[in-house]
C-alpha cells in the first residue's frame, strides 16, 4: 500500500513538477527541426509542448480531480479540447498574436479557478451559486488555446501548408494530452483507495491555487519587467531568418531530388 502511494506521488510530482524553463519556450534547435523535419515535426513538437506545459497540465489534472465516471471525464476533457482547439487553429492561422505574458497569466489565473471550483468555494466562501462547469472549462479552454496559438507562430510556419501546419501540431497536442491525462488518472487512481486522499485532497487544490497565483505573478512580473520587443517572441528580424532558412532548405532539397532524377 504504502508502494502504491509513492508510486502514484511520484507520477503526479513528475506531471506537475516541471520546469518553468521548458514549459513553453521554442528554443532554436526546436525551429531548426521544424525547418528540417518538414509538416510531420509539428506532430512531435505538439505533444511535447503538451506534456511539458505545466500550466495546461495542472488545468486538466484540477478537472480530472474529482471526477471518477469515465462519462464525465469524457465530457469535461472533450469541452477542454474543442475550446482550445478552436482558438489555436483560428488565431494561428489569422495570425492573431496576443501577448503572451498576459495570456498565460490569465491562464494561471483558470487554475485557481477550478482548484477553487473544486473546494466548493462559491458556495463555502462566496455564498453563490457556481458557473455552469461544463461552460466554464470549455470558456477558459479557449483562452489556454490562445496560449498555444502564441506559442506555434514564433515558428516559421510554411505558408503554402499553413492549416496543415496548424492542424498537426493541434493533433500532436490531443496526443501529448492524452498521455498526460492516462498517467493522471492511473495516479489519482491509485491514490482514491488510499486514507489519505480524503485528508490531502482539500490541501492539493490549496496547493493549486498557490501554484496558479504564482503562475499568474512570474508572467505579470515579466510583462512589466521585459522592455525590449524581441523579449516577447516574436521578433520579426527573427522570424524573417527563420523562414529565410526554411526556403533555403526546401530549395536545397529539391535541388536535391531534380538531380537525382
Amino acid at each position: 500500500m504504502l508502494l502504491r502511494n509513492k508510486i502514484s506521488l511520484f507520477i503526479i510530482l513528475s506531471l506537475l513538477g516541471t520546469s518553468l524553463a521548458f514549459g513553453h519556450g521554442m528554443s532554436e534547435a526546436e525551429k531548426q527541426a521544424i525547418i528540417d523535419g518538414g509538416n510531420m515535426s509539428y506532430l512531435w513538437l505538439g505533444a511535447t509542448h503538451m506534456l511539458t506545459g505545466y500550466d495546461h497540465l495542472l488545468f486538466v489534472f484540477g478537472i480530472i480531480f474529482f471526477l471518477t465516471t469515465f462519462r464525465d471525464i469524457v465530457k469535461y476533457i472533450t469541452a477542454f479540447t474543442l475550446g482550445h482547439s478552436v482558438t489555436l487553429i483560428l488565431a494561428t492561422f489569422n495570425g492573431i498574436q496576443i501577448n503572451y505574458f498576459l495570456i498565460d497569466a490569465i491562464i494561471g489565473l483558470s487554475v485557481c479557478y477550478i482548484a477553487f471550483t473544486n473546494l466548493d468555494g462559491f458556495k463555502k466562501y462566496l455564498n453563490v451559486k457556481a458557473p455552469n462547469m461544463l461552460a466554464m472549462i470549455t470558456g477558459l479552454g479557449l483562452i489556454h488555446g490562445l496560449g498555444l496559438s502564441t506559442r506555434l507562430q514564433q515558428l516559421p510556419l510554411n505558408d503554402d501548408q499553413l492549416l496543415l501546419n496548424i492542424i498537426t501540431f493541434n493533433v500532436g497536442i490531443e496526443l501529448g494530452q492524452l498521455i498526460a491525462l492516462a498517467l493522471m488518472l492511473l495516479a489519482l487512481t491509485g491514490w482514491r483507495k488510499t486514507a489519505s486522499f480524503v485528508m490531502f485532497s482539500k490541501l492539493s487544490n490549496f496547493v493549486l491555487i498557490f501554484a496558479g497565483v504564482f503562475l499568474f505573478s512570474m508572467q505579470i512580473h515579466g510583462y512589466w519587467h521585459v522592455t525590449a520587443p524581441d523579449d516577447f517572441g516574436f521578433s520579426s528580424d527573427s522570424h524573417y531568418h527563420d523562414h529565410l532558412r526554411m526556403n533555403e532548405e526546401q530549395a536545397r532539397q529539391q535541388s536535391n531530388h531534380q538531380s537525382i532524377d
